[in-house]
């Protein structure tokens, strides 16, 4: 992965001299684009989620119109989602041992067979729910091991520095094929039938397959590509590539656990996480319950969201070294915006706070991930976002549920209040005895690896 040179070269190409830039141009939020590769990622993924989106709008109208039942549907995505919750681990230890450029196309090409497979099942009437839910659980569990590999792929494209640009134009390029995706289902359908989505989705990952090959990393970065091979570079039999493999998984989990910077920023962000975050529920009981709102004003507070998340991510793309007291210290500032949101006397001052809200949030997700992705050593980033994936599976499944209780007993205004006195009280607690009490190193530090971007032990220092 990317490292911060020393000094610029005598005469630096302009994909790898950010540091011959001005300042201005050093911090703006576009500066991961001046690199090829990156420009053509970019395309690659505004198709690639348009086509996911357009197939997961289509899926769910596709399981309502098979059983007729809500819950079938809810049960279609929680079956997607599930591998993540016990197989992210391993497929993120897979990312790091196989080739990443190779990982991700084959992933990429998997994924696109899968939506021809479900295309050709609609075309021919034969598509039941017992297919549609395994097609749902093997995408997921391609999922585990196309996630992390995407993510670091992206991150190969670029220098260090440029990490939170590239992730934050990531983020642009979600929402806006998030929201091209939705709005092509319809007319696809309408047109062209229910299977045509499905076939969009599959070619959309074949033009990911496709530019993979082309793309290549900046300069100084680190690419894992030592797939089968032992520490001397001989080929491994079966059994010891299982064995390797299991204790590749491990040692992600040990690493990640003895990282304290890393179990801060998973402390961090699943209290924001379960008790914050879950706007669609706490928002929407608020707007049409104490406010005495519709689905129209609902529908207006969504909008307000989206629009502070895009220029979050804009925001958050400006950074350069995002650190996990700056994760902290937004979502603690989130956590008191909640809490304002939640004392609200009307529709319209909600209307204004929404808007640092989702801003706030959008800025400390970009910084998190820019953390996530950039603090661990080059050879360990699969698996700790194979861990992370598997932590945030929990977040994710226990949040609406808690906040749910939380509105059953305090009602909408007592439960956004006290959810966000407590995102605040815990993280601004946590960063206060951190100040006073700093962690010290592990006792039993894992031994460092060739590919290690830092190359001392001191890598495992853990200052926020």
């Amino acid at each position: 992965m990317p490292t911060i040179p020393a000094a610029p070269a005598p005469r630096p190409a302009p994909d790898t001299a950010a540091s011959a830039l001005p300042e201005a141009e050093s911090r703006s939020p576009w500066r991961s684009l001046r690199h090829r590769g990156m420009r053509w990622w970019s395309v690659a993924n505004l198709l690639s989620n348009a086509g996911t989106w357009m197939q997961l709008t289509v899926q769910n109208l596709l399981v309502l119109q098979i059983t007729g039942s809500a819950a079938a549907t809810g049960l279609s995505m929680s079956v997607q989602a599930a591998p993540a919750l016990f197989m992210s681990v391993l497929g993120g230890a897979a990312v790091d041992r196989w080739p990443r450029k190779l990982t991700a196309a084959v992933s990429q090409a998997l994924l696109g067979a899968v939506a021809f497979t479900t295309a050709v099942l609609v075309a021919l009437d034969r598509l039941d729910m017992t297919s549609l839910m395994v097609l749902a659980a093997v995408t997921g569990t391609i999922a585990t091991v196309d996630g992390p590999a995407c993510a670091l792929l992206g991150n190969d494209l670029v220098p260090v520095e440029d990490v939170p640009s590239a992730i934050g134009v990531g983020a642009l390029v979600h929402n806006a094929g998030r929201l091209a995706g939705a709005a092509l289902a319809g007319v696809t359908v309408g047109f062209l039938g229910t299977a045509a989505a499905y076939v969009a989705n599959g070619l959309s990952f074949l033009f990911v397959t496709a530019v993979i090959p082309f793309l290549k990393p900046a300069r100084g970065t680190s690419v894992v590509a030592r797939a089968g091979r032992g520490t001397a570079g001989k080929p491994l039999v079966p059994r010891q590539r299982d064995r390797r493999a299991a204790t590749s998984a491990r040692d992600g989990l040990l690493f990640f656990a003895r990282r304290p910077r890393l179990v801060a920023l998973a402390g961090i962000t699943g209290v924001s996480s379960v008790f914050g975050r879950n706007y669609g529920l706490t928002l929407a009981v608020l707007v049409t319950g104490p406010l005495a709102g519709g689905p129209g004003a609902f529908g207006t507070v969504s909008t307000v969201l989206a629009v502070g998340g895009i220029l979050g991510a804009v925001l958050g793309a400006r950074l350069r070294k995002p650190s996990v007291r700056a994760v902290g210290a937004l979502a603690a500032v989130g956590g008191l915006l909640q809490v304002v949101a939640g004392l609200s006397p009307s529709l319209a001052v909600l209307l204004v706070l929404v808007l640092p809200m989702a801003v706030v949030e959008s800025v400390s997700d970009t910084a998190g991930t820019a953390v996530l992705q950039t603090d661990p050593p080059a050879h360990m980033r699969g698996r700790v976002l194979g861990v992370w994936s598997s932590v945030g599976t929990v977040w994710g499944l226990g949040g609406p549920p808690a906040l749910g209780l939380l509105m059953e007993l305090a009602g909408a205004r007592g439960a956004l209040v006290t959810s966000g006195l407590l995102i605040a009280t815990t993280i601004t607690t946590g960063l206060v005895l951190h100040r006073r009490h700093p962690h010290t190193p592990p006792l039993h530090p894992l031994p460092n690896h060739p590919d290690d971007d830092h190359p001392t032990r001191e890598s495992l220092r853990t200052a926020a």
